[in-house]
C-alpha cells in the first residue's frame, strides 16, 4: 500500500493548520521589549509598559469517559490566545487496571484509562521545550489516519480542544497534529496492542504589543500591528504579514524566533518599525513608542470662527509630498513630528498654511479663508 511522502502530508497538515487560529533584536525606533519566564500566578511586578508574568503550567486532568467508544475525551473549548495558571499535577495513583500505562507524576497522563475492547489508548500533550512546562490551553488537536483516501484527504479520526486529551483509537498509524495560535507540530504515531503517552515538544510563546506617544498610552481604536515573519534589520522579512492588525494588549502566539513589527497610529504617516524575537514559554511584551500628535483641520472665515463645510483638504511635506486628503468641516489626522502645509479648496478658492507637529502636542490648525496664500479658481469659459 502507498504511504504519502513526508512532504506531502506536511502540506496537507499545514492546510489544517490554517484552519485554528489562536497565535531580542530591536531596531532604531524607540521601542521596549522584554520576555519574562511564566513560573508562577501574576504577582505585583511594576514598570512602565510591562506586565507581571504570567503562568504556563499542566491543566487538570480529567477522568475516563463514562460509556463505550469516543472519538476524543474533550470539554469546552477553552479561551483562545491566552495563557492559564498551573492546575494541581496529576497525583501518582497505585493499583489500576493491568492495561494503565504509568508516567511520572509531575506530567500529564500519570495513569492512562482502560480502552474500550478494541481500541487502544493514546494520550497527548505538549511541552514548549525539552524540559518546559506543559503548554495548558488555547491547543487544537486532530488526529488523523496515515493512509489517504481515494481522494487524497487524510481522513480525520478524532479532534479535541482540551490542552492533554485521551483518544481511544484503533491499532494502526496515525497523523497527530497540534495547533497552539500560529505553533504548528505534526508527528506520526503506530498505535499497537498497547496503550501509549505522547509528548510533543511545540517551541511557542507569546507576543502582546503596546503603543504610546509622549508615555501616553494610545487607545486600541487608534492603533493596531502588523506581524511580519523574519528581521527588518538582516533584510529577511516576508512579503505579506503573518497577522494583521493585532491590538494593543492581545496576545499572539507565535513560533519561537524573530518578528518584524510595523505599529500604525491612525491612517497618515505615523508608522514605527521594530523587530522583536520570541522565546519559547515566554511572554514577550513589546511597547512602541510613537512621536506623533494629532491634528484638527479647520477653515474658518475669522481666527476662532466656525468651521466652513464641504472643505476639501489636502497634508503634503514642504516638498510637495501628498500625506492625507479628506473632506470636511473639521477632519482630524495624526501625524508624525515634522513640518507641513494644510491646503483648503471651498467654494471656487484655495487656501493654505504651514504648520508643525511636536510630540504629543495635539491640536487644533486654523486656516483663514482669505489668508494672504488664498487664490481663486473659476471654470474655463470658451
Amino acid at each position: 500500500m502507498l504511504r504519502p511522502s513526508p512532504a506531502s502530508l506536511t502540506d496537507r497538515l499545514r492546510h489544517f493548520a490554517r484552519l485554528a487560529l489562536a497565535l531580542a533584536a530591536l531596531m532604531a525606533a524607540p521601542v521596549l521589549a522584554r520576555a519574562q519566564d511564566l513560573p508562577r500566578p501574576p504577582g505585583n511586578i511594576g514598570g512602565p509598559g510591562l506586565s507581571a508574568p504570567m503562568p504556563i503550567g499542566p491543566a487538570p486532568q480529567g477522568g475516563p469517559p463514562p460509556g463505550g467508544a469516543l472519538p476524543f475525551v474533550g470539554a469546552t473549548a477553552p479561551p483562545t490566545g491566552s495563557f492559564s495558571g498551573p492546575g494541581p499535577a496529576p497525583a501518582q495513583q497505585g493499583g489500576g487496571s493491568r492495561n494503565a500505562v504509568a508516567a511520572p507524576s509531575r506530567e500529564p497522563h500519570a495513569i492512562l484509562p482502560q480502552a474500550p475492547a478494541g481500541k487502544v489508548t493514546l494520550g497527548v500533550f505538549a511541552r514548549f521545550g525539552a524540559d518546559g512546562a506543559t503548554v495548558p490551553r488555547a491547543v487544537m488537536w486532530r488526529v488523523f489516519a496515515d493512509t489517504p483516501e481515494a481522494s487524497g484527504a487524510f481522513p480525520l479520526v478524532a479532534e479535541s480542544t482540551e490542552a492533554t486529551p485521551v483518544f481511544f483509537l484503533s491499532p494502526g498509524g496515525y497523523i497527530v497534529h497540534l495547533t497552539y495560535g500560529y505553533a504548528t507540530q505534526a508527528q506520526r504515531v503506530v498505535l499497537g496492542a498497547t496503550s501509549r503517552r505522547e509528548a510533543f515538544i511545540l517551541p511557542a510563546g507569546g507576543l502582546r504589543l503596546q503603543a504610546d506617544v509622549d508615555n501616553k498610552a494610545i487607545t486600541n481604536s487608534k492603533v493596531s500591528f502588523d506581524i511580519y515573519e523574519g528581521s527588518f534589520l538582516q533584510g529577511r522579512t516576508s512579503s505579506q504579514p503573518l497577522y494583521r492588525g493585532a491590538l494593543p494588549n492581545e496576545v499572539v502566539l507565535l513560533p519561537e524566533g524573530t518578528y518584524h513589527v510595523v505599529s500604525t497610529y491612525g491612517d497618515a504617516n505615523a508608522v514605527v518599525r521594530a523587530d522583536v524575537t520570541v522565546q519559547a514559554g515566554k511572554l514577550t511584551d513589546a511597547m512602541v513608542h510613537h512621536r506623533a500628535a494629532q491634528i484638527t483641520l479647520k477653515l474658518v472665515k475669522e481666527a476662532g470662527g466656525e468651521a466652513l463645510a464641504d472643505t476639501q483638504w489636502s497634508v503634503i511635506t514642504p516638498g510637495g509630498d501628498t500625506i492625507k486628503e479628506s473632506i470636511g468641516a473639521f477632519p482630524t489626522v495624526v501625524l508624525t513630528e515634522g513640518e507641513y502645509v494644510a491646503i483648503a479648496r471651498n467654494d471656487g478658492r484655495v487656501v493654505s498654511r504651514d504648520f508643525k507637529v511636536e510630540l504629543g502636542k495635539d491640536k487644533d490648525v486654523e486656516v483663514l479663508a482669505s489668508g494672504a496664500r488664498a487664490t481663486t479658481t473659476r471654470p474655463l469659459t470658451r
